[in-house]
């Protein structure tokens, strides 16, 4: 498939962004302008200002003189680039990849995308008449590479698409300015008598190198399709996504359906092919106003099963707003893993956590009541007791250790260890009472202690000696004692943990 580029050029950017926040502005000749060594020098003027003999670069006293009623805006640190870049996003309804042009234009992927518009022609103009409704001034150009897409769009007035194969003759007519040049190359190339790209388009490479350097020589490459240009979108699409343009506007809850189910069959069906599952996906819904609606899932084990992925976004769809129309459906899939086939067998039927109808059931919970709801932990290698667990990544995440089981654990572990009051016999014996949170539990029984060195390759610290203790109402806790008694003070007591 031959790629193909799309070119937007605001021309009045700024200026046309503040009259759409001030529209009376639009009637009388203003300005944007910033401070240089004490002065102000005018950075971007409307039409009607440029109608009056006002350009950037001028002075903002000279330009009063012009016109003594001028309107004069201060502009704002890097404007055009946060323009552009709210712009791009929302130029992702057309096509998956943009970037910005700066200071004033935006550049498209367009490649498999026209088609989806009726062509090339519709696609553009489809574009441009968008952005004209928000109040922008704006050209555009399609073409198969984006030297010529961006030729044609700031110098050609009545060109706006070149055929597949066609730039070289488009661009044969059009200023040396049109490459995209430095400004001393071009005024050589004009003082040569070469004001046309026909006039050196053929001679010998060697000769315009030696003459105007490497810089010409790349930008005609770029543009004529024998050197890739790189482009930097500004949101990298994930690797798996699908698209579905719509042919009108989609208002109701059964269109969304209806849209949810068709690019789930598409991504599931590709991954499927490569034995791949995803973990965490976003519905997005655009919508003509320029709003994006979203909703997110997340499984806990890879699925490729589009009627389980289906009803755990639909048990979100409620939250989205459709008014005024959605145009655009993008289903992305930003956590993708393999997933493992497992082999039945006649005389077991319970696979435990690799039981798929387990982990569907964890995703309808998971994704009705928080993500965070249900959580997994396994083992870790650590002597303290608060790191010897870990947080799983994944329901079918291996065990690399095993649980110690030789001595008594907590079923309930606090995360951190909290202080308590305790009158115990001295040196090793277990507390006779303790208080925490305000009441008073005497001890009936104990076992210990156990003692657990700190793990001095990560902090250094006195050990704890642990005991299971139970109060006269039949309650067993995990307590411990940080460190010997010495003779200044006595050391200080915790409880970490309660057992059933």
């Amino acid at each position: 498939m031959p790629k193909r580029f799309v070119t937007i050029w605001f021309r009045h950017l700024k200026t046309d962004w503040l009259i759409r926040r001030q529209p009376e502005l639009s009637r009388v000749p203003f300005v944007l302008a910033t401070q240089d060594h004490g002065r102000k020098i005018v950075s971007a003027a409307n039409t009607i200002a440029e109608q009056e003999g006002i350009y950037n670069g001028l002075v903002v006293a000279d330009a009063r003189a012009i016109f003594p009623d001028l309107i004069v805006h201060d502009d704002k640190p890097d404007l055009d680039e946060k323009l552009l870049n709210a712009l791009a996003n929302y130029c992702i309804r057309y096509c998956p990849i943009v970037a910005i042009d700066p200071p004033n234009g935006l550049i498209l992927d367009a490649t498999g995308c026209s088609h989806l518009w009726g062509g090339d022609l519709l696609y553009v103009t489809t574009i441009i008449n968008r952005f004209k409704r928000f109040g922008y001034d704006v050209k555009a150009g399609i073409a198969d590479t984006i030297g010529a897409a961006w030729a044609i769009t700031h110098f050609d007035e009545r060109e706006i698409v070149i055929n597949s194969e066609q730039h070289y003759f488009a661009l044969l007519f059009l200023s040396p300015a049109a490459l995209r040049l430095d400004q001393e190359t071009l005024e050589l190339l004009y003082k040569l008598g070469l004001g046309q790209i026909q006039h050196f388009i053929g001679m010998p490479r060697s000769v315009l190198k030696r003459r105007f350097g490497n810089h010409l020589i790349q930008r005609l490459d770029q543009a004529l399709g024998y050197e890739v240009e790189i482009i930097h979108p500004v949101i990298e699409p994930p690797l798996y996504h699908e698209r579905l343009p719509c042919l009108e506007l989609i208002l109701t809850r059964q269109g969304i359906e209806i849209a949810l189910e068709r690019v789930l069959e598409c991504i599931c069906t590709r991954l499927k092919k490569e034995q791949k599952g995803l973990r965490q996906a976003s519905f997005k819904c655009y919508r003509i106003d320029g709003k994006i609606q979203q909703i997110d899932i997340g499984v806990n084990a890879a699925s490729n099963n589009s009627n389980h992925l289906f009803k755990l976004f639909e048990l979100k769809l409620d939250s989205i707003a459709p008014e005024p129309g959605i145009e655009l459906f993008i289903l992305e899939a930003s956590k993708v893993e393999e997933v493992q086939g497992m082999q039945e067998k006649l005389w077991m039927r319970n696979f435990g956590l690799h039981d798929v109808k387990f982990s569907e059931l964890l995703d309808r919970i998971t994704n009705k009541i928080g993500a965070n709801t249900i959580q997994r932990y396994l083992p870790d290698e650590h002597y303290w007791p608060e790191r010897s667990i870990r947080l799983a990544s994944s329901l079918h995440e291996e065990i690399k250790t095993t649980w110690k089981i030789d001595k008594p654990r907590p079923i309930q572990l606090l995360s951190k260890p909290e202080r308590i009051e305790v009158t115990a016999p001295i040196p090793d014996y277990p507390p006779m009472l303790f208080r925490y949170k305000g009441k008073l539990h005497k001890i009936k029984k104990a076992d210990g202690p156990e003692r657990i060195e700190r793990e001095w390759w990560i902090e250094e610290g006195v050990h704890r000696d642990y005991y299971s203790a139970e109060d006269e109402e039949g309650n067993r806790y995990w307590i411990f004692r940080s460190g010997h008694y010495a003779n200044d003070k006595n050391p200080e007591w915790f409880i970490h943990g309660f057992f059933a």
